[in-house]
Parts: C-alpha cells; sequence; structure tokens
C-alpha cells in the first residue's frame, strides 16, 4: 500500500472528528524503513477506556475517577455455535497482516461482528500475531465492537506481546484496563510483568509488581520468585536477592535445591558466610537434601573470602558423609591445600583423583603450577609445565601468566618474556595480567625503561587498560622514586580517555585519591555510566575511612536511587555515618527499611543500632532491640550481652550492666 495516499491531518482535526466516546482504534503513522514490501506503521492507539491514555499523545476523554467504574456497554448473548472449526487460522492471520489501520482491521473481522468465534479461538488468534500494535486492536475489537465478556487469558497475551516490544507504559495502562474491566490479574499477570521488567534491569518496577501481586494476595510460584533472585544475583544486587529470597519463604513456598544453591552463592557473595553456612541444615530440615554443588558453592565462598580453614572443615565434613567428589570440588581443594602452606596435600589429592574416577583437566593443572610456586618448588612447576605439553593438555592464557609470575619470583625476566614469545607463537593472546605481571617484574630487576615503554605502547593500541594493569605502572614508578610519573598517572584518571570511568574510580579509591575519586564519581553518576553495585561499595568505604561522612551518605542515597540494595557492611558503614552526624532518627529509619525490605544483617549491624539507641540515650529501645535479638538463634549471644553491658557502663547506668552481666551468668553464656 502507497503510503503517500494517507491525508495530512492536524491533531485539532482528529479530534473534532472523533465522536464521544470515540471509537477505540488507532492511526497508523508511516515509518521511515520503506525497504519491507508492506510499509511498516506506528500505530497510537485510542479507546473508550481511561487506562489507555497512557499511551495516548493527548488525552481524549478525562480521566474516570479510580472508585468510579466507567459505563459498560451492553454484552450481547454469547451464541452457542461457533465456526471455529470451519475458519482457517493462518489464512485469517495472513489478512490481518495487510491490514494498515483499524477501519480495514475491524472490516476484516466484521464478518465475526455476532461472536461466532469462540474466546479460546480469539486468544489463540492474539497469541500467534506477532505485532503488538495489531494484537492491541483486535482485543478492542473484542471488547468494543464484538462486545466478548472481557477474558483475562486475552489480556494476558496482548500484555505479554506488548511486554516483548518493551512497551513498558502501555503494558502499565492495559493493566490499569484489567481492574477497571472488573478483571482480576492472575499470578500469569504479574509473572509475565516481573519477568519482562526483570530481565530490562528495571528492578524496582519488578519489585513493585511483586508488592502489588502480593497486596493481591495473589500466590507467586517457586519458578517467579527464582528467576528474581538470579536476576538480582547476575547484578551483583545480593541484598535484594536476599530480600526475594526472604519473601518467597513467607509466601510459603520451599524452595528447591537450585533456589537453595543460588542462596548459598548469594549469602557467600554478600559476606552473610555463617547463614550461608546455616542453610545447609534448613535444607535438610526441609527435605532438600544438599548435592556436591551445594558443597562446592560453600568451599568457593569460603576460599574467595580467604577463610581457608572453614574449606578445610567443609571438605572434611564431606568425606565424613561419605559425599562423591567431583572435579570442581578438587580443583578448589587443591587451591586450599596451597592456601594452607599444605603443598604435599595439594600434590597428593592432584594424583589421586584418577583414583577417584576424575580426570584432571587445565584447571587443575594451572593450580597446582601455582601450589608449586608458592611453594617455592620451582622444579616441580617447570616439570609440570612442560609435562602439560607433552601430554597434549591445552594450555591457556592462566597456564602462562602462573609460569611468568613463577619466573618473576626468581627474577628471571628474560625467561619471563621468552614465555610472552612463546605464547604469541601458540596463539596465546596475552592478557592485562600478563603485561602487568611483566611490567612489575621489570620494575623489580631495575627494567623501568622497559616497563614505561610496553605501558605506553599498550595505551596508545587502544586497548583497554584495566585497574591491575594501571596500578602496576603507579607502584613501580613509586618504586623506581619516581612519585611524580606516578602522581602525573593518577591525574589524568580524572578525565581517563582509554578506560571506563568505573576503573578509573576503582583505581583512585585503591591509591587513596579522595579528591580525585569524588570528581569522577560525581560526573559517572550524573551522567548514568555506574552500573556496578562495587563502585558504590567501594565510594561508601573510602569516605568511611577518610571520615567523610556527609559524602558516604551522599554516595548511599545516590545507590538507593538507582535502586540498589546495600549489604550489611555498607548498612553498617551507614549507620555509623549517621550516628557521627547526629542523625540518629535517619539511622533508624535505614535500619528499619531494610529490614523490612527482607535484608539479612550480620551481628555488626545490629551491634551497631544497639550502639546508636544509646547514644541517643534512647534506653527503652536498647531494652526492646536486645529482647528481640535474644530470641534470633543466629545471634552470638555472648557478644550482644557484652554490646548491651557496655552500653549501660559508658551512659553510667551501672545498675543495668551488671544486670546483663548477671544474664550472662545465668544462662551459661561467660562460659
Amino acid at each position: 500500500m502507497n503510503t503517500s495516499t494517507f491525508p495530512a491531518i492536524s491533531m485539532h482535526a482528529l479530534l473534532h472528528q472523533i465522536q464521544s466516546p470515540p471509537l477505540s482504534g488507532f492511526i497508523l503513522v508511516p515509518s521511515e524503513n520503506v525497504k519491507k514490501k508492506r510499509p511498516h506503521l506506528t500505530i497510537f492507539a485510542f479507546s473508550s477506556s481511561p487506562a489507555k491514555d497512557v499511551w495516548r499523545r493527548h488525552t481524549l476523554v478525562p480521566p474516570t475517577p479510580i472508585d468510579t467504574a466507567p459505563p459498560q456497554p451492553r454484552r450481547r448473548r454469547q451464541t452457542s455455535a461457533f465456526i471455529d472449526h470451519s475458519i482457517d487460522m493462518d489464512e485469517l492471520l495472513s489478512s490481518i497482516d495487510q491490514t494498515s489501520d483499524e477501519h480495514e482491521l475491524f472490516a476484516l473481522m466484521s464478518l465475526y461482528k455476532n461472536r461466532s468465534l469462540s474466546v479460546k479461538f480469539m486468544v489463540t488468534l492474539l497469541s500467534r500475531e506477532t505485532d503488538w500494535q495489531r494484537s492491541l486492536a483486535l482485543l478492542d475489537w473484542m471488547n468494543e465492537e464484538a462486545l466478548y465478556t472481557p477474558s483475562v487469558f486475552a489480556y494476558n497475551v496482548v500484555l505479554r506481546n506488548v511486554l516483548r516490544a518493551k512497551q513498558w507504559e502501555i503494558a502499565r495502562g492495559l493493566f490499569d484496563e484489567m481492574r477497571e474491566r472488573a478483571l482480576s490479574p492472575d499470578k500469569y499477570t504479574y509473572s509475565t510483568l516481573i519477568t519482562h521488567f526483570g530481565k530490562e534491569g528495571l528492578f524496582n518496577d519488578a519489585l513493585s509488581w511483586l508488592q502489588k501481586m502480593e497486596q493481591d494476595r495473589v500466590p507467586g510460584d517457586l519458578v517467579l520468585y527464582s528467576n528474581l533472585i538470579e536476576l538480582s544475583r547476575k547484578l551483583c544486587d545480593y541484598s535484594k536477592a536476599i530480600s526475594i529470597f526472604s519473601r518467597l519463604k513467607r509466601s510459603g513456598i520451599t524452595p528447591d535445591l537450585v533456589a537453595y544453591n543460588s542462596m548459598i552463592n548469594v549469602f557467600g557473595k554478600a559476606k552473610l558466610f555463617r547463614e550461608a553456612r546455616c542453610l545447609l541444615s534448613e535444607m535438610r530440615k526441609a527435605g532438600v537434601m544438599p548435592d556436591t554443588v551445594s558443597y562446592s558453592t560453600l568451599l568457593t565462598m569460603y576460599v574467595e573470602n580467604q577463610k581457608f580453614l572453614e574449606a578445610l572443615s567443609v571438605f572434611s565434613e564431606m568425606r565424613e558423609i561419605k559425599y562423591v567428589l567431583d572435579l570442581t570440588t578438587c580443583n578448589i581443594m587443591i587451591d586450599v591445600y596451597g592456601q594452607l602452606d599444605m603443598a604435599k596435600e595439594a600434590d597428593k589429592l592432584f594424583w589421586g583423583m584418577r583414583k577417584l574416577g576424575i580426570e584432571q583437566n587445565v584447571v587443575s593443572y594451572n593450580t597446582l603450577l601455582r601450589v608449586y610456586g608458592d611453594a617455592e618448588l620451582f622444579g616441580e612447576a617447570i616439570h609440570l609445565f612442560r609435562l602439560m605439553q607433552r601430554k597434549n593438555v591445552v594450555q591457556n592464557v592462566v597456564t602462562y601468566n602462573t609460569m611468568i609470575n613463577i619466573y618473576g619470583k626468581t627474577l628471571e625476566h628474560e625467561k619471563a618474556n621468552n614465555l610472552i614469545q612463546e605464547m604469541h607463537s601458540r596463539g596465546i593472546e596475552p592478557n592485562a595480567i600478563t603485561y602487568s605481571t611483566i611490567i612489575s617484574i621489570w620494575g623489580k630487576v631495575g627494567k623501568l625503561d622497559r616497563a614505561a615503554m610496553l605501558f605506553q605502547k599498550l595505551r596508545s593500541s587502544g586497548i583497554e587498560i584495566d585497574q591491575v594493569l594501571y596500578q602496576t605502572m603507579i607502584v613501580a614508578y613509586e618504586r623506581a622514586g619516581l612519585v611524580g610519573h606516578s602522581k602525573r598517572l593518577l591525574h589524568e584518571l580524572k578525565r581517563p580517555d582509554n578506560i571506563p570511568r568505573e576503573t578509573a574510580i576503582h583505581i583512585l579509591v585503591g591509591a587513596g585519591r579522595i579528591e580525585e575519586a569524588t570528581w569522577v564519581f560525581r560526573q559517572a553518576a550524573d551522567a548514568g555510566e555506574i552500573t556496578d553495585i562495587a563502585v558504590f561499595e567501594r565510594m561508601i568505604n573510602l569516605f568511611s575511612r577518610y571520615r567523610k561522612y556527609t559524602n558516604a551518605i551522599e554516595v548511599f542515597d545516590r545507590m538507593r536511587r538507582v535502586g540498589y540494595f546495600p549489604d550489611s557492611n555498607v548498612i553498617a558503614l551507614v549507620l555509623n555515618a549517621y550516628g557521627k552526624l547526629q542523625e540518629f532518627g535517619k539511622a533508624d529509619g535505614v535500619y528499619k527499611e531494610m529490614q523490612d525490605e527482607g535484608c539479612v544483617f550480620s551481628d555488626e549491624v545490629h551491634f551497631q543500632m544497639l550502639s546508636l539507641y544509646g547514644a541517643r540515650r534512647d534506653f527503652a529501645m536498647v531494652e526492646t532491640l536486645f529482647e528481640r535479638l535474644e530470641q534470633d538463634p543466629n545471634i552470638n549471644k555472648k557478644d550482644l550481652h557484652l554490646v548491651v553491658a557496655s552500653i549501660y557502663e559508658r551512659a553510667n547506668r551501672l545498675n543495668d550492666a551488671s544486670r546483663i552481666v548477671n544474664l550472662m551468668s545465668d544462662r551459661g553464656i561467660l562460659k
């Protein structure tokens, strides 16, 4: 169809042509895309329902008050003789695709205006219509032309089509229209909204729909909550994941093995180690037996946080209950043994893996290589490196980085450099760690000119310089006494041209450059460039360390505005900042808000709040919180009593302090 036949018409004239109430339909505006056989038309929907005002250019009908239901057209008696089986749905869909405006579509469907097609047929038709605008028009035709009884199934299908096209405001309008037509959104309605908003990173909106679902007492399901937890985890918003997990359990749903394993990872990332370990017991009570993934996730958590003795304890528990070890668990434990200076045990486990029916992979070899290097078993490391080549074990950049680092320990910079040449000859691309390691080695042996030349070459090549590489060069300059050069590098980060601002912030925070970090942070935050929650956390840590409490709260407020949930450490720092500024009411508000959201706190956060109540001399709140925490099985009772006793002692309330100490004695806590 030639789009030039559409007459130009002003919005004012259009409004005069539409009778009140206006017929439902849409205005089609030709698209600039002329490559397609049929011109694609942008459709602006109009409806007599006020709920669709959200996607209109102009409001044609005054909004109806929420408590006043709009007048509903009279529904004709439903016919009992449907002609579904005599209609070729593919042919009907093809005809619908040829329509270019609402008049053509309504004319096409007028043959079935007596509702000779069943609701089931119409819902299937809607689900197969890929164009979200035409599906909206079909829904309008059903409701306002054929006068079908409004169907939640039809709305759910159209809602899905609209959300797939990322038409968020139209989706909200459809939801409101459902309620105006006395339809109750079901769990599929909410699940569709929550999932699509969540996948696009619109977490505040997704959680808002979840809250509406809970208010409507619509039961969610495990899949819905699990998807939200996984999305939060991928965005590193662990406090939000914990909040959703709490809601899941409050709704009476028992998490499955996958959900529990995911939460072990989340608690670990949030550094709530006790809560992560306690999940194993909770799983057993719920009849969900931990598997090897549960234990390996727990082991990884401890290793990432350098809690190697705790990891060893978990591994011993696995062996006691005769859990079948897998490749991941063995690789983790080789690393743990190495970190605990137990190179012999690491060596024994590595060479004994085949007896367990486990074939070593490149990660196994790389881990043992690092263990040999840390234990200064350089001969064994070189032998293992060449053994990998003889056995055709595919070596990667990590293998070579480990060996370059080992040569760096013995200051054999030429051998390290030869390995880089070998990498190139074998088609293995060096990465930022490779270059930072060789720069560090050259700095140690006094080859600063070579280090500086390589660094400048990397910068001019246009590759992204990561924070490790940048910091390595700064340290090399400082070690050589060239403080001016290191300061120049740091100053350049105020206007980074070849690295992301987030990386620049990490580097400046690591170097303790508070003014430069603050400047870059504000520029990046104002431009909406900060997507990593760790940037907010590091800035709050930096300001707290330098007692810039107002700035710490500024970053916290920005963090909350973009929808991130703070973890326990951040909450503790923010509560302390409010306390230092004597803003006890705001501290209390944050503490209660985060608890209401379902966040799980470490003991330190609760103790921090107790101390703030004491500083405010609000001893009634001290007692109230103390009594509540006494009932919490996850709180360290000895530390709790000692904190409360010290609060009373500082306030010169010695009788109360003595009472708390006596409680400890009576309950056997002093042991």
